[in-house]
């Protein structure tokens, strides 16, 4: 493998994988059922699926613009709220600084860490990129995806709300439905 294919993931991750229970292929019985406009999470695939949102999306910091975009794509899988990750050429990289430590999503591979940094405040971890991402998700290698709890975001104006649970980054907006996997008692999800 030369240095630009992407990884693919190891053969222990690929049976890990198999193992889900949710696949977006049935709505379980708990799961509300979407009205007209609406998107259940629960027909959101798995593995999940990566799509374009022309929509306009913006994150700031007291009131700060930290990036500005169309051309979003959004993760939807199973049980999450759809997150959204920003090209680098429509994000401020001048008010981000590494954060230390990283994570390691099944799907995408593993992940860095940005603080935002806004005059005298400072987010710690309020940001991250896949730098690598595992091959299905090489569109996304290099964005920036928020936490909507750190900082704000706003879809088409809309403010979003956080995903429950802290760790995840799911953005919730007024057409997302659920339950969603962060709230207490879904850790099987």
């Amino acid at each position: 493998m030369n240095d630009s294919t992407p990884p693919s993931p190891p053969a222990w991750l690929q049976k890990a994988r198999s193992h889900w229970q949710h696949s977006g292929t049935r709505r379980p019985d708990f799961a509300r059922t979407p009205g007209p406009g609406e998107e259940s999470v629960w027909d959101y695939p798995r593995p999940p699926a990566l799509v374009d949102d022309s929509r306009e999306v913006v994150v700031r910091v007291h009131g700060v613009e930290i990036a500005r975009t169309r051309r979003a794509r959004r993760i939807l899988e199973t049980a999450s709220p759809p997150t959204f990750y920003l090209p680098p050429e429509d994000v401020r990289r001048d008010l981000l600084i590494p954060a230390p430590g990283q994570s390691f999503c099944e799907w995408k591979g593993p992940a860095s860490y940005w603080t935002v940094a806004v005059d005298d405040t400072r987010i710690e971890s309020a940001a991250w990129t896949y730098p690598k991402p595992f091959g299905e998700f090489a569109g996304i290698a290099g964005w920036y995806a928020f936490y909507p709890g750190k900082v704000d975001c706003l879809v088409d104006g809309q403010q979003v709300r956080p995903q429950a649970g802290g760790f995840y980054g799911g953005w919730v907006t007024d057409e997302i439905i659920g339950p969603y996997k962060g709230e207490p008692g879904t850790g099987g999800w």
